[in-house]
């Protein structure tokens, strides 16, 4: 299945996978499950993806070099973002340490009492057994892997390949 995934292709479904997987953030952030800090820097490979993507989509039958670097550099993104959400889910795990400023701990001075503590070492949900920074680190790998497959298509085109 993945080898059908021309550039053009792999671009509008980075477009549409990512842009769901940022809508939902917002819709759990909505619902109440606020972000800590960490999970407020894993949505940044998708604020760069979504028009990103929409520019590789766009140029695909313009520069077929530039869309398959483009990929490529995709990939690298979204692979550091599943490495990012494994970091993450491992830190609500507690299978390593957290950064400090996660903890909740205000054991370094007076807190902030303009903002919301939220500790990024708890889950804020569960879904079947895997929390939204797990999730995270499983849809970007898969965006990984999409992004690849789109660079790495070897259709017919005009274009020197």
């Amino acid at each position: 299945m993945l080898e059908k995934l021309d550039p053009q292709k792999a671009s509008l479904a980075i477009i549409v996978v990512a842009t769901a997987t940022i809508a939902g953030a917002w819709v759990f952030q909505f619902a109440g499950y606020d972000p800590c800090h960490l999970c407020l820097q894993q949505r940044w490979p998708y604020y760069f993806a979504i028009p990103f993507s929409l520019l590789l989509s766009v140029s695909a039958g313009k520069s077929l070099k530039g869309t398959r670097g483009g990929l490529y550099l995709l990939a690298v993104v979204m692979l550091g973002s599943a490495i990012f959400g494994a970091y993450h889910a491992g830190v609500e795990w507690k299978w390593w340490p957290g950064p400090d400023t996660c903890s909740g701990d205000i054991s370094g001075g007076l807190p902030d009492l303009t903002k919301v503590v939220v500790a990024c070492n708890e889950a804020a949900i569960r879904i079947i057994g895997i929390s939204l920074a797990g999730w995270n680190a499983i849809i970007s790998a898969v965006l990984a892997v999409v992004a690849l497959a789109g660079a790495h298509h070897q259709g017919s085109s005009s274009v020197s390949q």
